[in-house]
């Protein structure tokens, strides 16, 4: 899985190319943006959370925000509660550092926060620690399935 997968789902959409690999790391929000060369908040963010049921949910967010708890709740009807480390490589197919909406292990509810939509581009990361591709909000959401673009998150505006 990891960015093999990601460099799939992309290939299908005649993307891959625009995969960029680091030589140093990008697998935390600061590192990524350093890597990179922009503000922390335009790393597109993917958190993971238990959902109902069996099958996680995903939240992409802006890389400043932190989740609401409250907001959360009102909009999902349940209490955050985010993966374990194995539990994320076994819902995404990706291991923490790397974790994206594309390519995934799982078919995965995936939701989009209203705190990206400040940004012309993005970037997420591609399944691995040092991986990312730049893409619009738009882009970001049909390229990874979305299910709806939620304001579950704080400390942006």
């Amino acid at each position: 899985m990891s960015i093999e997968s990601v460099t799939a789902h992309f290939r299908a959409i005649g993307r891959e190319q625009h995969i960029m690999e680091f030589e140093s790391s990008s697998a935390t929000v600061e590192t990524a943006a350093e890597t990179i060369g922009v503000i922390p908040a335009r790393i597109a963010k993917t958190l993971s959370f238990y959902g109902e049921g069996e099958a996680a949910i995903l939240v992409v967010a802006a890389g400043d925000t932190k989740v609401d708890n409250k907001k959360f709740r009102s909009e999902f009807g349940f209490k955050p509660k985010m993966l374990s480390p194995e539990e994320v490589l076994k819902q995404t197919g990706h291991a923490v550092g790397g974790v994206c909406p594309f390519g995934l292990a799982n078919d995965l509810e995936i939701y989009l926060d209203i705190s990206m939509k400040r940004f012309d581009t993005l970037f997420p990361a591609c399944g691995s620690s040092n991986s990312a591709i730049e893409l619009n909000c738009a882009e970001l959401e049909q390229y990874s399935g979305g299910k709806a673009w939620v304001d579950v998150c704080k400390n942006w505006e």
